[in-house]
């Protein structure tokens, strides 16, 4: 990727929600959000958002963080990042996740992610298999 898609605001949200979630910086994370943003992770109607609208707001996402990234041991990878207007994908983010006793699992996903003018995430729209990663599981 050149340096120049390395400045753009929702490649830098990207690069920042990654690694403040594999450090467990749930305050810092949470700032990167606007306060009506949209997060669906992943995208459509699962055990994790049963009604697939996905968790609109900081005290919606902060509560996805609690349930969800608190708890795991992740690993995420991107292997590229696509540039779109305001917004980015990474494209093939991998999620590997270490969850003691023996147990990992990876996902392969796109991440979407828009920003406002100042940066802040609007939207962040993770597309993966639940499915999948279920059967890693079992």
């Amino acid at each position: 990727m050149p340096n120049s898609q390395l400045q753009h605001p929702a490649v830098i949200a990207n690069i920042q929600s990654t690694s403040l979630a594999a450090k467990g910086d749930k305050a810092a994370w949470l700032a990167l959000y606007a306060e009506d943003a949209l997060l669906k992770d992943p995208v459509g109607i699962s055990p994790l958002e049963p009604s697939g609208e996905g968790h609109k707001g900081k005290k919606a996402i902060a509560s996805f963080w609690d349930r969800i990234i608190a708890p795991s041991n992740i690993t995420i990878k991107v292997e590229k990042r696509i540039i779109s207007g305001p917004r980015s994908c990474a494209v093939v983010q991998e999620i590997s996740n270490n969850m003691g006793n023996g147990k990992t699992s990876t996902v392969d996903m796109i991440a979407c992610y828009e920003v406002d003018d100042a940066g802040l995430i609007t939207q962040m729209l993770a597309y993966w298999d639940f499915d999948a990663l279920m059967q890693q599981l079992a």
